[in-house]
């Protein structure tokens, strides 16, 4: 049986969506944020060292990062969902694999990290450098890179259907993450019309809404 360690409001709900695609029997196991860090309670690293999640048990193996997981649990129980071999669509599937959490996450999480900075806390001779850093940080990096990346899979979408060609594909469910992320807290709106109807195409997914009916908490789904 497959168990999906599942942390609320984290990547792991993409994990849930894949094998509701799939169609294969598992199971949940919780796991609720730091209400004051945000951070996966240290239960996890008992399932692995890092303490993160997704991760996935299946049987003897246990298995870490998003786009492991989902090229795993795609090429053993859902071999519909990835694009025939050596065809170029295998190729841009695996591309986008890597690509959502190596190229499109870290502008993401630098803005969650340089927003947080500049709304916490701290001694008022301190506030005023911090935010400063921040705020510069933000406009001159971040904000250049975030638009980048953005206007990059508006245009990848102007070429195909789904972002690996024609066919729905893991591809699609391991970019929803980043993408539901610029939605919420980075930008991405309906100046980008491609982006946001691919929102809203797997938003509608059956199996989507099966995930999170039973995920719990996820406010990126909007």
């Amino acid at each position: 049986m497959i168990t999906v360690h599942h942390l609320n409001n984290s990547r792991s709900q993409r994990i849930l969506w894949l094998l509701e695609e799939l169609g294969v029997d598992y199971q949940i196991k919780r796991y609720e944020r730091d209400p004051k860090t945000m951070l996966a309670p240290p239960e996890l690293r008992a399932v692995h060292p890092l303490g993160k999640s997704p991760v996935v048990t299946d049987g003897e193996l246990t298995m870490a990062e998003s786009g492991a997981i989902i090229d795993y649990l795609a090429n053993r129980y859902g071999p519909h969902l990835l694009p025939a071999a050596d065809s170029p669509e295998r190729l841009r599937c695996t591309y986008w694999l890597h690509y959502a959490e190596g190229s499109a996450m870290p502008p993401l999480l630098l803005k969650l990290v340089f927003d947080k900075m500049e709304s916490s806390p701290m001694p008022f001779f301190v506030k005023p450098i911090a935010r400063g850093i921040a705020r510069k940080v933000k406009s001159a990096f971040v904000a250049p890179q975030l638009k980048l990346h953005l206007d990059y899979l508006e245009s990848e979408l102007g070429k195909s259907t789904w972002f690996a060609g024609e066919q729905f594909s893991a591809a699609d469910i391991q970019l929803s993450f980043p993408l539901e992320a610029a939605a919420a807290r980075a930008g991405l709106d309906a100046s980008r019309p491609r982006l946001m109807a691919f929102l809203e195409r797997i938003h509608a997914r059956p199996a989507y809404q099966r995930a999170l009916e039973k995920g719990g908490e996820y406010t990126y789904a909007r």
